[in-house]
């Protein structure tokens, strides 16, 4: 579990959650991010609530407390009067391992709100490492007015990089100094829950294009491989597994871009801010929206990309394979071509006539082999004019 209470200059991380019961938490203008594995939303849920009630006047819905807690749930996002709830699931840093964690019901599961209960692991992928990395986990974020709840995985490496990367923002220096002034330490921290939510995505989206480029080595590797025609590629069950893997990292940026574009038109649906402050605040929360959604179209038509290029190589193969096939054909008909005359003629001698042209003569097996020479010769130059017997490259 950490806890960071964050204003327009400076970032503090408390060790506890009592701090945030205090009244007069965060101030005027700060707010709050509480972030916490499922297994600890779980078993500090009724303090959670607490604060929720004492810094935002509301609290989670019994709903929207499973889907936190669910561990299996796709992304989605959906919204109350009083806060919003995007679920995005990032990559697994397993290795392809289950993470435990607990499972719910949910919204989108059963619908009934009882307690959920724990999934059952997937499978670990097969393959080259990088098909192993193609695993996710639901990632939960609650967005209050002055607080953002996020759920994570139980190992939270996502959460941890981004809280090296905020404390690093408003730290000091080694004489004491600020690292930053007060006006680049705002412009560099988070202005709000939405924004600080949307930065956490978008990190989670920078390693689906970190893994974009580690696919793409994999599979230009493979195809280099399928199109070598002295290749014999063997390795079919990972390069069906990769394809698999592509499917179903297109649905899973399906389901995320689906998401962030609910995200962006419920923005739009909300009046405009009076103040200029908050107008430009809700105009720099849309651009990282956009810019969001932007990343996560890359990713999608990268992975459609990658996947035409898998299958592309797969019919290539198939296809340099069918010509090599025909090659040899083509030399074994001309072989065979150029054998049946001489076959015809040893068959004409080996009768058994007593009267038969050139047998009685002294010269005659000479004069047969001669012409049997000179049919196959001729054959040779004749499809050699045509080209039957050239090499294809």
């Amino acid at each position: 579990m950490r806890i960071f209470e964050i204003n327009r200059s400076q970032v503090s991380e408390h060790q506890s959650l009592a701090p945030l019961t205090m009244p007069g938490a965060c101030g005027n203008s700060g707010y709050a991010w509480i972030s916490l594995t499922r297994e600890e939303f779980r078993t500090s849920l009724p303090e959670v609530q607490q604060i929720l009630q004492t810094l935002c006047q509301t609290q989670l819905v019994d709903l929207h407390v499973a889907d936190l807690l669910n561990d299996q749930l796709p992304s989605h996002y959906d919204y109350t009067s009083q806060y919003d709830v995007l679920v995005f699931r990032r990559l697994s840093t397993g290795q392809g391992q289950a993470i435990p964690g607990n499972g719910g019901s949910g919204s989108n599961g059963n619908g009934n709100g009882e307690a959920p209960s724990a999934p059952t692991p997937p499978q670990p992928r097969s393959g080259p490492p990088v098909l192993r990395r193609v695993d996710t986990r639901p990632v939960g974020f609650a967005v209050f007015d002055r607080m953002l709840l996020s759920v994570h995985p139980e190992d939270g490496a996502v959460r941890d990089a981004f809280a090296t990367r905020l404390l690093a923002a408003a730290s000091s220096d080694d004489r004491g100094a600020p690292a930053l002034d007060v006006r680049a330490t705002s412009a560099r921290l988070p202005t709000s829950p939405s924004d600080l939510m949307l930065r956490v995505v978008n990190q989670i989206v920078d390693g689906y294009l970190d893994l974009r480029r580690e696919l793409t080595k994999q599979l230009d590797h493979w195809q280099t491989e399928l199109i070598d025609p002295r290749s014999r590629f063997t390795n079919w069950g990972a390069l069906m597994g990769a394809r698999q893997s592509l499917h179903h990292l297109d649905e899973i940026c399906e389901d995320q871009r689906a998401a962030i574009q609910d995200w962006i038109d419920s923005l739009e649906t909300l009046p405009l801010p009076k103040g200029e402050t908050e107008q430009r605040e809700r105009e720099l929360i849309m651009i990282r929206s956009r810019d969001v959604l932007e990343h996560i179209e890359r990713v999608v038509h990268h992975v459609h990309r990658l996947e035409q290029n898998a299958e592309t190589a797969v019919q290539m193969h198939f296809s340099v394979q069918g010509h090599r096939a025909n090659d040899i054909m083509r030399v074994l008909t001309v072989l065979t071509a150029i054998f049946l005359p001489l076959n015809l003629i040893a068959g004409i001698f080996g009768m058994n006539f007593e009267f038969i042209p050139l047998v009685h003569k002294a010269d005659g097996f000479w004069i047969a082999m001669t012409l049997m020479l000179v049919i196959a010769v001729a054959l040779v130059l004749i499809f050699w004019r045509k080209r039957y017997l050239a090499r294809t490259r």
